[in-house]
C-alpha cells in the first residue's frame, strides 16, 4: 500500500470520527439568516423609539415590554430558520439530526443561556437595565464556547467574539444597543457567510 493510500484511509477515518463525535450539520445560511432578523428587529426598535437626538438607546420600563416582544419574535424566526435549513442540509447528507449527540450540544448550550436569561430577567425586574445589552452577549458566548466541543470547532471563534463584544459593553453600558446589533447582527452574518462558504458550497 502507497503512502497515498495511508494518508487517503487516515482522512476517511478522522472524517467518520468527526461525524460520529460532532454534529456537523449546522447551516451556514441559518446564522446569515439569525443576523439578518437581528439587524431587522434593531433597526425596527431603533425607528419606533426614535434616539431623540441621543447618541445611544437606555431601556427603561416604559419601552420593556417592547423590547421583550422584539427579541421574542427575533429568537423565534432564528431558531425556526435554523432548524428547518440544518434539518435539510442533515437528510441532504444523509445524518440524522436527532440522536444523543444532538441532545448533548443542546443541553450544553441551553444550560448557561437559560442561566444567563433568568438572571437578566431578575435584574431587569429590579429595573437594572444597563447591563442587559453586555450579559446578553456574554451568556451567549459562554454558551456557544461550551457547545463548540459537540460540533464544528468554527463555533468557538463566535463565541470568544460575543465574549469579548460583552466585555466591552460593560465598560460602556451606554452603548449596549450598538454592541447588541454588532454581536447578534453583524458578526452572525460575519460567521454564518464563512461557514457557508467553508463547509454548505462543498
Amino acid at each position: 500500500m502507497s503512502s497515498e493510500d495511508y494518508l487517503k484511509d487516515i482522512s476517511e477515518i478522522k472524517n467518520l470520527m468527526n461525524k460520529s463525535s460532532k454534529f456537523i450539520s449546522l447551516s451556514g445560511l441559518s446564522g446569515i439568516f439569525a443576523g439578518v432578523y437581528a439587524l431587522i428587529g434593531a433597526l425596527f426598535a431603533h425607528w419606533f423609539f426614535s434616539l431623540s437626538g441621543n447618541e445611544y438607546i437606555v431601556i427603561d420600563s416604559e419601552i420593556f415590554n417592547f423590547v421583550v416582544i422584539d427579541l421574542l419574535i427575533v429568537g423565534i424566526l432564528s431558531i425556526g430558520t435554523a432548524i428547518f435549513l440544518t434539518t435539510k442540509k442533515a437528510k441532504k447528507n444523509n445524518e440524522k439530526i436527532w440522536d444523543a449527540l444532538t441532545r448533548r450540544l443542546l443541553f450544553h448550550f441551553i444550560v448557561p443561556l437559560l442561566a444567563g436569561g433568568i438572571y437578566i430577567l431578575i435584574i431587569l425586574n429590579q429595573q437594572r437595565y444597563g447591563q442587559t445589552g453586555a450579559l446578553m452577549l456574554l451568556f451567549y458566548g459562554l454558551a456557544l464556547l461550551n457547545a463548540s466541543k459537540y460540533t464544528l470547532g468554527d463555533v468557538k471563534y463566535l463565541g470568544y467574539t460575543q465574549i469579548v463584544l460583552g466585555l466591552i459593553c460593560a465598560i460602556f453600558p451606554g452603548y449596549g444597543f450598538w454592541f447588541w446589533v454588532i454581536g447578534f447582527g453583524i458578526m452572525h452574518i460575519v460567521y454564518g457567510a464563512v461557514m457557508h462558504y467553508k463547509y454548505d458550497r462543498k
